[in-house]
């Protein structure tokens, strides 16, 4: 799958890596933006506040399929009902929500994990299939919670993941999974 990822800092930057390793043709665009045209999906892994901005300045995003990975910590607008619908405003395709409450720091010890982590995520039925390929090449297993009207929940739940982070437990992997499936 040819990648373009918006965003080269931990989150950007880091699932770039994953993906490469996975196989993928991965290009990472920074501030100065570029060109996705040949791009199969668009991952956006900015400042919530520089999303506009930062897909304002690249060219062939339209109709891409779009996994947003911000989060509000840079204040988010009120004129989008979330920070993917505000990515989904802007690239018009089908979009997700995902990679949002994992932490990049500790991307590099998904290998070792005695079972998958999970990773939660939400998407329109069109960008659902693409969502959960890459978050399976990413090391984690997907967590479906919905459609993106559920992005909302996921972008609030980045409060709980902090608190617990920040109480002493740091950086940690998360697992929901069926009776029996550990």
């Amino acid at each position: 799958m040819n990648i373009t990822v918006l965003g080269r800092g931990n989150v950007g930057g880091g699932l770039a890596d994953l993906w490469r390793k996975a196989g993928h043709e991965v290009t990472a665009l920074g501030s100065d933006g570029g060109d996705a045209s040949d791009a199969d999906v668009v991952v956006v892994a900015v400042p919530s506040s520089a999303i506009a901005d930062a897909l304002g300045k690249v060219r062939g995003v339209q109709g891409k399929v779009a996994i947003d990975a911000t989060n509000a910590l840079g204040g988010s607008g009120e004129e989008h009902e979330s920070l993917a619908h505000q990515v989904k405003s802007i690239v018009g395709g089908p979009t997700a929500k995902s990679f949002n409450i994992n932490f990049a720091r500790i991307y590099d010890q998904i290998p070792a994990q005695r079972s998958r982590p999970s990773n939660l995520y939400a998407a329109e039925d069109d960008a659902r299939e693409v969502a959960e390929r890459l978050i399976r090449d990413a090391g984690y297993d997907p967590v479906y919670v919905g459609g993106l009207d559920q992005a909302p929940l996921l972008e609030d739940h980045i409060q709980l993941v902090f608190a617990i982070n920040q109480a002493g437990l740091g950086p940690f992997f998360y697992r929901i999974a069926k009776p029996g499936e550990l």
